[in-house]
């Protein structure tokens, strides 16, 4: 029987598991697949639409004060009503209230004097409505007031159009590094949306609503939106 060096098989050996981990941290080469990933240029892109608010949303509330709790909360809520009754009335919609609180008003020393409660409900409008339905709760008995806070009916619908000029602005970033580096931009290979929040709003002069005492202007805003966008190079 022919035996081999001790030496000899141990090299051996070693050989199969050297071969063993090379096709482990190689997978593609047990496979046979040898493609190389497509080279590419990564840009980011802004798009903004500009928009003239449509909808208002006002907040209107009642402050009284009594000798006692009861009193203040039960006055409150009858004016409180009232007001809710005319916010309606005058075309508010989607009516929530904000806040309830009642509290004791007291001296220096700690004694409690009175109390005071507070009520206040939010209603939205068309920009047009919004001078009116504030006259409206004020008239009813509101003696606080605060808002408008304006907004776009179809902002998603807008924010889309502005997603599509923010690729195009990436694209166009692209082909300006594909002029200067001399390649060639191929199709879109990866698009990350980028988180967006709503922009300020920028006040224009616009003529207010003509039937209302308490002048809204709209003004303008911009809906913006940003994307990284990544082009295979050709």
């Amino acid at each position: 029987m022919k035996r081999f060096p001790l030496a000899l098989i141990a090299a051996a050996f070693a050989l199969v598991v050297i071969a063993a981990l090379a096709g482990v941290g190689r997978p593609e080469a047990a496979h046979g697949d040898t493609g190389a990933v497509a080279d590419s240029v990564t840009t980011t892109g802004h798009g903004v639409i500009t928009v003239v608010p449509d909808e208002a949303t006002v907040t209107a509330g009642v402050h009284t004060q009594a000798a006692t709790a009861a009193d203040a909360l039960s006055q409150n809520s009858a004016r409180m009503n009232a007001v809710i009754a005319a916010l309606k009335q005058h075309g508010g919609k989607d009516l929530q209230t904000q806040q309830v609180t009642l509290y004791p008003q007291s001296k220096e020393d700690g004694t409690i004097i009175g109390y005071s409660a507070d009520n206040s409900v939010s209603a939205s409008a068309s920009i047009a409505g919004a001078g009116a339905l504030i006259d409206a709760a004020v008239g009813a008995g509101a003696n606080t007031v605060s808002g408008p806070t304006l907004s776009v009916s179809d902002r998603d619908a807008r924010y889309r159009d502005a997603l599509k000029k923010a690729v195009e602005d990436a694209r166009a970033k692209a082909l300006a590094l594909a002029d200067a580096g001399g390649f060639g931009v191929g199709p879109v290979s990866t698009v990350v949306e980028q988180s967006n929040a709503p922009g300020p709003i920028a006040f224009e002069a616009v003529a207010a609503a003509k039937d209302a005492s308490t002048p809204i202007e709209p003004g303008k805003q911009d809906v913006t939106a940003d994307v990284t966008v990544s082009f295979s190079i050709r």
